[in-house]
């Protein structure tokens, strides 16, 4: 008898995975749409050398946010952090690069490089919603 019971209830988790098929396709249309905002960390630098060296620490292993305080020529000074922004705020160039990057922390950071008007950027975003 206890079988029995055990057949009905993987009957009715059945017709819950059909239910949740559906949630789950509410969800991947929100995932579509992408993120509107995030949490970005960068270090400017005006010259293509000063960028480089910065990169190198970075790839040799350097926290983000150390190598930001002390290459970044960006009047924050705070470990390269902007902040939340959301989508249309940043320069185009600046945004396009940011919003395609996966979210990474400053210990193993998953970096984009971009050049704008302001100078040489190396990109890194912490947070998306």
């Amino acid at each position: 008898m206890g079988k029995d019971k055990k057949a009905s209830g993987s009957g009715s988790g059945s017709k819950g995975g059909k239910d949740a098929g559906k949630d789950a396709g509410k969800d991947a249309g929100k995932a579509s749409k992408g993120a509107q905002s995030i949490n970005v960390r960068h270090i400017l630098c005006e010259k293509h050398g000063k960028k480089e060296e910065a990169l190198a620490k970075i790839r040799d292993g350097a926290d983000f946010g150390a190598v930001a305080r002390e290459y970044s020529e960006d009047k924050a000074r705070t470990g390269g952090s902007l902040g939340w922004k959301q989508k249309g705020t940043l320069d185009p160039e600046f945004e396009k690069i940011a919003f395609a990057l996966e979210t990474s922390s400053t210990s193993s950071p998953k970096i984009g490089e971009v050049k704008t008007q302001f100078g040489y950027h190396i990109i890194m975003v912490e947070g998306k919603k």
